[in-house]
């Protein structure tokens, strides 16, 4: 083949490499730049490798070890001092904000062979496009056209001596549908020696928008090959120029930067004393983000397994999972103090920390320790706190240790040194999730970095450091206090859900902290402070909550308190003083009231939101006083705090209806006392004339066809989205001040069709038309034009999406034109002949159908002309039908290659928003996905 004989003629020194990962013979021709992972049906796996040539001068792309280096120590500041802010911004914008750019892992792979950090580096580059070969097919075709014109079509054959004959080959063309994953490395080995890349290539090419977040991951492996097949001379330079790099890379460029920090025990002395001389100068400062490894990567799958149970580790999926779950945290929408509902935001403390959620107090020396609790302890939680003060690693992390290792009382290796400590802090907390995801039925959505999925298993968690004066272990010294911000930042790195930072600290430590936190990372954050010993006053109660708020930079405020009597109620002082302390700042933020010891106990059934709890199943609590979940809602309900409140959903002919197993599920889930049943009835009146509305109890409605208009006027308020819609389907019961029931009307259809595509398309439409040079009008197409069609719309238009309707009455289409906005096409024919056909229309505006919206009933049998299929870009193709599971629009267009979305998924979006609303609290996502795909997917026999 020609790209071999190329080889042969001298192409070695190129910059660009492409692992293909096919299912063939192996062919291996050193080093590479670009590695993709193909994936075909079989049952092993085999790398070929081939070079690219660079289109432009090699040797002017890439830095040669022969030439000088500047030194990196004289261009890097490390966070060595207090007052260094030279990797951390002090702006409140947050950095990764609508990120469009590769990921970055950055470490040392245990071995060459082993190479840990390539094979995350597919893995994750395969979840970042939602296992799309087709689509990681088309990223590579644009890398290699951007790079090499195309070198792997040709067929010349070659003898280039790399251990197998040219015939062996698999050309890129029978395996393009099969890519799956590309790593982009930046370093590499020529018959030269070792070279890096040039950091103004990778910027040239992320300006080009040739590489995005989806379009490869790259890696900075400082354990390459590289470093070990050439003299020691070359070791330092070699540091030095890839330190170089990723200092630009991180501060300059701004790329989202994960260090893979893999255990040193099965590296070589000279690689240990490597990373040992690397670590605090260039892996820790250059990164954000961090995830430890031991010998997941080098285990197989069978001994892993067999021994995973006993020896309470990790398995390489779990690897695999933590670096998808972190990534995608990174790339959340930073936090907003005080936010309440907003449908593109997944990280929302008033939801998080909603009414009657809980966290369970880990109170073990070691988390493995937790093993034969995790599941029982799931099913009654919504998060877990990791207290890092109580583990037994905090005391080698605080004396800093010896480099002795022995053994515990588990058989694993105690690794005593500050810096293996440290590691261990942020493995046992990587443990906690593994151990927790086969249970976290409670866990909340998190979207995919740069894809459609949801995780549902990633349970929070709580990162705690609690110390010895907030009725904690870990020392308040100076030197203690110090160590604390430090593990503290360490749990951002980590991806915590919600960090507790205790209030009472250097102000100084405190902001630079909150700092860093606002501009780099997603975590909830949780002021804290706890009074031991001393009873304060009403007025030095509130004063704590409002220390609490850290300058309006806390999504939430804990204040636990101490009382020395309890003659008049003062277990209730917690209670009312966060009440009292929510009426004063503004954004109100969730407050949490706790009572120290056995006199407290009561304190934790009036507390609301976030109460920490303990488990029948455990041997121990972690605090005097504190009940378990299942007893504090059992005093709840007895109390009357939470009655038992009835819901349903209002209709006509709707025995087919999932929503009553779907929301009865999620109430029992969360052991919430509601029910959930159908209300189908001929007309909205005879529902309001019923039990069920008039019950002093009912707590709201989900509503559908037919009444979805009607039931407006019944209503004493709609929500902004449910006035523009101009239909509802849901009403939400509350209470004013005076104890009237009020009745609200809101849309959730919107948030059923708005979440799915979101995550498609990515959140800034308008800035995607800006990039393009063709200034290419991006279209919804809406097909129909009732209730939905309305709902579909006002999504279109949050997208950033201009509007196309068609329906077969045109007087419908016209209205939703001049309400929401957009044009009507009178046909869906491509010829221009017609001014108003949407072909015509797609031609005068140099448009393009980016997403079709069908609510269309399933028995239409509505299928898109073959013209709209055959486009370079296809569209998203949504149709809101949940049964059948496959329509025919939906066949045709998955045949087609489309991305789709079912009305499966529409449904349980909405159903979520409908929870969440009614009950103040995250919804149990999985469990209620569950639901819907059980009652949706087809049966066997319909198959």
């Amino acid at each position: 083949m020609q790209y071999l004989s190329l080889l042969s003629r001298g192409i070695m020194t190129a910059l660009l490499y492409i692992y293909l990962t096919i299912w063939c013979c192996t062919i291996i021709i050193p080093s590479c730049y670009i590695t993709t992972a193909f994936v075909l049906p079989t049952t092993t796996t085999h790398y070929v490798s081939a070079s690219i040539a660079n289109n432009n001068d090699a040797s002017s792309r890439k830095l040669k070890l022969r030439s000088p280096f500047t030194s990196l120590s004289s261009t890097t500041t490390t966070s060595t001092t207090d007052d260094d802010t030279s990797t951390t911004s002090t702006s409140s914008t947050y950095k990764y904000a609508n990120y469009n750019k590769p990921i970055v892992l950055i470490g040392l792979s245990s071995t060459p062979k082993n190479n840990e950090l390539q094979s995350l580096a597919l893995s994750l580059s395969t979840s970042l496009v939602g296992n799309n070969s087709k689509l990681m097919s088309d990223i590579l075709d644009k890398l290699e056209r951007s790079q090499a014109g195309g070198l792997l079509n040709d067929d010349d054959d070659d003898d280039s001596g790399s251990g197998a004959s040219s015939d062996k080959q698999t050309s890129k063309k029978d395996h393009q549908q099969q890519v799956s994953g590309i790593s982009l490395s930046a370093i590499g080995l020529d018959n030269e020696g070792p070279f890096v890349l040039d950091s103004s290539l990778i910027r040239e090419l992320i300006s080009q928008q040739t590489l995005t977040l989806t379009s490869g991951v790259i890696v900075l492996d400082f354990n390459h090959e590289a470093f070990n097949t050439n003299s020691k001379e070359y070791e330092v330079d070699l540091i030095r120029a890839m330190g170089s790099i990723a200092k630009i890379l991180y501060e300059e460029d701004g790329l989202l930067c994960v260090y893979v920090n893999i255990d040193s025990t099965d590296m070589s002395n000279d690689v240990q004393e490597r990373k040992k001389s690397i670590e605090n100068e260039i892996l820790i400062p250059f990164s954000d983000y961090e995830i430890c490894l031991k010998d997941e990567g080098i285990v197989t799958a069978t001994e892993s397994n067999s021994n995973e149970q006993q020896k309470g580790v990790m398995n390489w999926s779990d690897i695999q999972w933590e670096l998808f779950r972190i990534t995608s945290r990174a790339l959340l929408s930073s936090p907003t103090v005080g936010q309440t509902s907003n449908p593109s935001s997944n990280n929302n403390a008033d939801i998080l920390m909603g009414l009657n959620t809980f966290f369970l107090s880990l109170s073990f020396p070691h988390v493995k320790e937790s093993t034969p609790y995790i599941e029982r302890m799931c099913a009654d939680v919504d998060s877990m706190e990791y207290r890092v003060d109580l583990l037994d690693v905090a005391k080698d992390y605080l004396s800093g240790g010896d480099d002795d290792d022995s053994d515990d009382e588990g058989g694993e290796v105690c690794k005593s040194s500050k810096e293996n400590a440290r590691f261990d802090i942020l493995y046992q907390q990587q443990q906690l999730r593994a151990l927790c995801r086969p249970y976290a039925q409670r866990a909340p959505s998190l979207p995919v970095a740069g894809g459609s999925g949801i995780i549902d298993d990633a349970l929070p968690i709580v990162y705690t450091v609690r110390t010895a004066n907030q009725a904690g272990t870990w020392p308040d010294d100076e030197e203690g206090i110090k160590a604390m911000f430090d593990l503290l930042e360490l749990g951002l790195r980590s991806g915590v859900e919600v960090l507790d930072i205790e209030s009472a600290w250097d102000a100084k430590l405190t902001d630079k902290l909150l700092a860093k936190a606002q501009s780099r990372y997603t975590s909830l954050i949780l002021g804290s402070h706890h009074v031991v010993g001393t009873q304060v006053s009403m007025d030095e109660a509130i004063e704590l909550y409002r220390q609490c708020r850290m300058k309006n930079r806390a999504h939430g405020a804990k204040v636990v308190l101490s009382i020395t009597s309890n003659d008049n109620d003062e277990d209730q002082l917690a209670y009312k003083a966060a009440i009292e302390a929510s009426k004063l700042d503004t954004p109100e933020i969730p407050n949490i009231g706790l009572i120290l010891g056995e006199m407290g106990s009561y304190s934790r059934i009036l507390n609301e939101r976030f109460t920490p709890v303990t488990h029948e199943s455990l041997p121990s609590v972690a605090a005097p006083g504190q009940l378990t979940a299942a007893e504090i809602m059992a005093g709840r309900m007895l109390t009357g705090l939470i009655p038992t409140q009835r819901y349903a959903i209002l209709g006509h002919n709707i025995a087919y209806s999932v929503s009553p197993q779907m929301q009865g599920s999620a109430f029992v889930a969360v052991k919430l006392p509601h029910t959930y049943t159908r209300a189908d009835v001929e007309t909205v009146e005879e529902f309001i004339e019923g039990p069920i509305w008039n019950d002093d109890n009912f707590g709201g409605c989900s509503v559908t066809i037919p009444h979805k208009q009607n039931i407006i006027p019944h209503l004493d308020v709609l929500t902004d989205a449910a006035k523009e819609i101009g239909s509802v389907n849901t009403v939400i019961v509350k209470k004013d001040k005076f104890g009237t029931r009020v009745l609200i009307g809101e849309n959730t259809d919107w948030r059923g069709i708005y979440n799915p595509l979101q995550r498609r398309l990515g959140d800034d439409i308008a800035d995607d038309k800006k990039k393009d040079t063709d200034a290419t009008t991006q279209y919804a197409l809406i097909l129909g034009g009732g209730g939905t069609a309305r709902a579909a719309a006002y999504a279109a238009s949050k997208l950033g999406l201009e509007r196309i309707y068609f329906n077969r009455t045109p007087e419908k289409a016209q209205d939703l034109a001049n309400e929401f906005g957009g044009v009507v096409a009178s046909n869906l024919w491509q010829c221009t002949e017609s001014e108003d056909s949407l072909g015509s229309i797609l031609n005068q505006n140099n448009g393009n159908v980016k997403v079709v919206i069908s609510t269309l009933p399933a028995g239409a049998e509505f299928e898109l002309p073959e013209w709209m299929l055959e486009v370079t870009k296809l569209p998203v193709v949504f149709d809101v039908n949940y049964k059948p599971y496959n329509t025919k629009l939906l066949l045709q267009a998955t045949s087609q290659g489309c991305d789709v979305v079912r009305g499966s998924e529409m449904l349980w979006e909405q159903g979520v928003g409908q929870f969440e609303l009614w009950t103040g609290r995250t919804a149990p996502y999985g469990v209620m996905k569950k639901v819907v795909l059980e009652n949706c997917l087809p049966k066997e026999e319909d198959k």
